[in-house]
């Protein structure tokens, strides 16, 4: 048995030849030529090995065959850790029995699964390795380039894996960052099986249950004013992880989805984990002026999202805004004409070109391990809720400033108030479990209905916009709705704004 330690990239195949270039002129890199290896992953119909965590597969090289099990692993941002277990074998079909007895759970009945399996699926590629020696490690570098094929699918395979040999896992990252600074790569997170499985449709679709609360390491006692270290440290590391998981997640919830409404949607959330990435680093005195920078390029590659978000709406799950005007039909010709300018489809592509884009995953990766290995330390003085109620207090603070009081908001303040609502109320979310829930509800209710409200108005100026474009007059109509929202919005802003804070 042997553990892999790897960390996986992926990459478009426009970009193979070049990282093929940087490998060959790495320096410590060796390489080591090229094979094809191909894969059988095998399963019984009602997925018995799926469902105990694991993945078999019969590989073919050479001459030589070999059968191997991955059991349950890990993944801590980008780093993969799963106990694998290889036999050589003779055919083309995988005997359980030659693995060892004690990997299996203890009511497992091999010869039932045995006597049941069959090969869900195929994954064959070229396959270019190097050794490279960097910070007193050894890493084993593999790029994949084939193919995935199941039930008459196929599905491209660009993949860039960084194994450790020996030495210190942090050496993966520092040689992918070496790679991500001439060529555009990301994190993998989809595994060869678990795309294998998707593609045979043996696997559900990609879905993921929006967090009303982070699930932090809630203290036994939150109410105390003591410094804890290991709250604040394992906090940390909770944010951190769950939202670069969230947004690799979401990337291929992305590239699957055919809804553009529901597309779009996604891509807010994608965002919203960008976003949180960013103002944990902020609030633990992590984000330095590099880091920073690269998260302001990253959210500019996303400042479409409202605009789609509104238009999207208006042809989809608003588009009985549009039923009784006579002029409904100009205005949706107008509306899916700017859609269509805003390339849904290739913005995920644009984004994956982007260098800065896996330099930012990679770094966060980077960050989490040292996190989570308390290589990095906080300030002693602060207890997590003295921490948490700073962190509400300055994002409750940004909400005064943007909306004042006796401030009198229009459509265009409202929207320009959009990021700033956003980001408060993620901070809320981020830090929710440390506090009372009744209060704390009672609280983000108002703040809610005025981002409702925010998307509704965003749904109207574009509805403005597609008018004057056409040369309609909506002006009259588009008005009483409006202020008839705004009205309703300051009743409830006034209503936030009254109340007392939870923290």
């Amino acid at each position: 048995m042997s553990a892999e330690i790897e960390l996986k990239l992926f990459f478009l195949p426009i970009f193979q030849e070049n990282i093929i270039n940087e490998l060959d002129s790495l320096m410590g890199a060796t390489p080591k030529g090229m094979r094809r290896l191909a894969n059988g992953y095998f399963d019984t119909p009602k997925l018995q090995l799926r469902h105990w965590d694991m993945g078999l597969r019969v590989r073919g090289y050479d001459d030589h065959k070999e059968q191997t099990i991955k059991t349950a692993g890990k993944v801590v941002g980008g780093i993969h850790s799963r106990p694998e277990y290889n036999v050589t074998i003779e055919g083309d079909f995988p005997n359980l029995s030659l693995f060892p007895q004690e990997i299996w759970p203890t009511d497992a009945d091999l010869a039932a699964v045995q006597a049941e399996l069959q090969c869900v699926f195929h994954t064959d590629f070229y396959r270019r390795t190097w050794h490279v020696t960097i910070a007193d490690a050894l890493i084993e570098v593999a790029l994949d380039i084939g193919d995935i094929r199941a039930s008459g699918q196929q599905e491209a395979l660009c993949e860039l894996e960084f194994e450790l040999l020996s030495g210190d896992a942090k050496a993966l990252l520092l040689l992918a960052d070496q790679i991500a600074q001439k060529v555009p790569v990301r994190l993998g997170k989809a595994s060869k099986a678990q795309r294998g499985y998707r593609l045979a449709g043996q696997s559900k679709p990609l879905t993921l249950s929006a967090l009303e609360f982070l699930p932090l390491p809630v203290p036994l006692d939150v109410n105390l004013h003591q410094p804890h270290q290991q709250d604040l440290t394992a906090t940390c590391q909770v944010l951190l992880e769950t939202a670069l998981e969230r947004w690799q997640l979401l990337e291929a919830m992305i590239a699957e989805e055919q809804d553009l409404e529901a597309s779009v949607a996604l891509w807010w959330r994608m965002r919203a984990c960008v976003r949180l990435l960013r103002m944990t680093l902020t609030q633990f005195e992590l984000g330095t002026e590099a880091l920073l920078k690269q998260f302001t390029l990253i959210e500019q590659q996303l400042d479409f999202i409202e605009v789609a978000q509104a238009l999207t709406a208006l042809l989809g799950s608003q588009k009985c805004l549009l039923n009784r005007l006579d002029e409904r039909n100009a205005l949706v010709n107008q509306l899916q004409y700017k859609l269509n300018e805003l390339n849904l489809a290739g913005r995920l592509s644009a984004l994956w070109q982007l260098l800065d884009y896996g330099q930012l995953q990679l770094k966060l990766v980077d960050i989490l391990l040292d996190v989570s290995a308390g290589h990095i330390g906080f300030s002693k003085d602060q207890g997590l809720r003295y921490h948490a109620n700073a962190a509400q207090q300055a994002s409750w603070q940004a909400i005064i400033e943007a909306m004042p009081k006796d401030a009198e908001m229009s459509l265009t303040d409202y929207l320009n108030c959009a990021s700033v609502l956003e980001e408060s109320m993620q901070v809320g979310q981020a830090y929710g479990l440390l506090y009372e829930a009744k209060s704390r509800d009672a609280f983000r209710t108002p703040w809610q209905d005025l981002a409702l409200g925010i998307k509704t108005l965003a749904c109207y100026r574009e509805l403005q916009l597609a008018a004057d474009a056409t040369g309609l007059d909506l002006k009259e109509w588009l008005d009483a709705k409006q202020q008839s929202l705004l009205f309703a919005m300051e009743a409830s802003r006034q209503n936030a704004l009254s109340q007392s804070t939870y923290w």
